[in-house]
């Protein structure tokens, strides 16, 4: 089986519109009961852990999977509102066999999805998701009474994660002085995020932590940053946060109100460990990362590999290469001597470590990432097309490419978590980028219509 035969699972999990597919309770219960019966087969250890962000249809979908994975026979550990790498986290710490997640991240209130993270924190095995897959298809059983799984609610699951957070700071460091703007996008960190960097000495105005189940991302967080923008230059702040709902994401904002996206995240937390004698030469982007970084990591004695877009793949190409930092340019920032998983929060406080090693400004690190400029287009669809096989397309992305001759590139790809296709068109002349881009995704919309 491949992954292209692959029903539900995509990139990060299962996610779509609340009531479409999917993501309706009656599969979710089905779900967890699968997923419940592919964990069973370990009769020594039968506990799973999950954890959700701040939606309104939260509550239903661990509701479905609790009711699943206790038919299965499966003790479930309640976590309640956590960021995603947060679950990761916890389900090391309390040994389970997987920890699940109710999320869609940065998609809006009424989108949902599940994903999984194994024992060791880390995304679940191709073998394991196509496992879990199969036993969808095999009708639903309980096991006896006698062997139903317990539910059990973790009380102190923020205030673990909170400290593991801080630990990730050496002892000695602290932010007093510095004057943070932090944008919770009204999602998972809005009880982690601002203890966290208050604990650890930081003056904070907090931003998107009143979560009401319908307002997570909207106007807010890492994917709508224009408000903390102008928070930053308001309150004078040396900079500002934004995470996205479920807290693996980060963009920052310089005290000038400029965005610092994830390619200049990487590269600071880098040169950090570059220049203090730790880390690795290797490291990992995508193909989304701007040919800005390439050259900047060139330039201090590091190689830019460029794996899948993606978190799981990053990792994946990290382990490969032997490198310890990777990352998105949306934001998803992994550090492996930190965590196993990507965390905005984590992320945001080695960038601040740097700051205060090096007195700069996080205006002045960003600096030294010159980035070409970059043009991304979504292309929404009702269904996939064959981007390769189709002659207009290729036409398009041809003639695009010999008008930026060596000086950028063209990059199409269907999304992993949204019925879009994404086109990226980069170069040195932000005119033309735009241009280009916009007649690509003319000729792909005209493509979609008439197939």
């Amino acid at each position: 089986m491949t992954k292209k035969q692959r029903r539900y699972f995509g990139t990060d999990g299962i996610r779509g519109r609340v009531g479409d597919g999917a993501i309706t309770p009656e599969f979710v219960l089905k779900l967890g009961w699968a997923v419940g019966r592919v964990l069973a087969k370990e009769k020594k250890n039968r506990r799973v852990l999950i954890g959700k962000d701040t939606r309104i249809s939260g509550y239903m979908f661990e509701s479905a999977l609790q009711a699943g994975l206790s038919a299965a026979g499966v003790d479930v550990y309640l976590l309640g509102p956590m960021p995603t790498p947060g679950i990761a986290y916890l389900t090391r710490t309390f040994h389970a066999q997987a920890g699940i997640v109710i999320s869609a991240s940065h998609n809006p209130y009424h989108d949902n999805g599940i994903k999984f993270f194994s024992g060791e924190g880390t995304k679940l095995s191709d073998e394991i998701e196509l496992e879990i897959e199969a036993m969808l298809e095999e009708p639903l059983t309980t096991v006896e009474s006698i062997e139903l799984g317990k539910a059990v609610r973790i009380e102190d699951a923020r205030g673990r994660y909170v400290e593991f957070c801080k630990s990730s700071v050496p002892l000695k460091m602290n932010f007093t002085g510095m004057k943070l703007v932090v944008d919770c996008a009204n999602g998972a960190t809005y009880h982690v995020a601002p203890d966290v960097f208050k604990e650890l000495g930081a003056d904070i105005v907090v931003m998107g932590a009143e979560p009401d189940g319908f307002n997570i991302n909207q106007n807010c967080g890492s994917t709508e940053p224009r408000l903390l923008q102008a928070a930053v230059l308001e309150h004078q702040a040396d900079l500002g946060i934004a995470l996205d709902g479920d807290g693996d994401r980060l963009i920052m904002v310089d005290h000038t109100g400029q965005i610092v996206d994830g390619d200049d995240l990487l590269f600071i937390i880098a040169r950090s460990q570059k220049l203090r004698g730790k880390g690795s030469s290797e490291v990992v982007g995508t193909l989304m990362s701007n040919l800005g970084l390439e050259q900047a990591l060139a330039a201090h004695g590091m190689n830019l590999h460029r794996s899948k877009v993606g978190d799981r793949y990053v990792i994946e190409k990290l382990k490969e290469t032997g490198g310890v930092v990777g990352g998105e340019s949306s934001g998803h920032i992994i550090c492996l001597d930190k965590t196993t998983t990507g965390d905005g929060i984590i992320a945001a406080l080695q960038v601040l470590c740097e700051i205060k090693r090096t007195n700069n400004t996080l205006h002045e690190l960003k600096s030294l990432v010159t980035k070409y400029p970059q043009t991304l287009t979504n292309v929404r669809v009702k269904k996939m097309i064959d981007l390769t096989t189709d002659q207009a397309i290729s036409d398009a992305v041809k003639m695009a490419e010999e008008k930026l001759a060596d000086q950028g590139r063209v990059l199409l790809r269907p999304s992993g978590t949204e019925p879009v296709i994404r086109v990226m068109v980069e170069g040195r002349d932000a005119t033309l980028t735009q241009h280009l881009a916009t007649e690509i995704a003319n000729v792909i919309q005209t493509s979609i219509e008439r197939s």
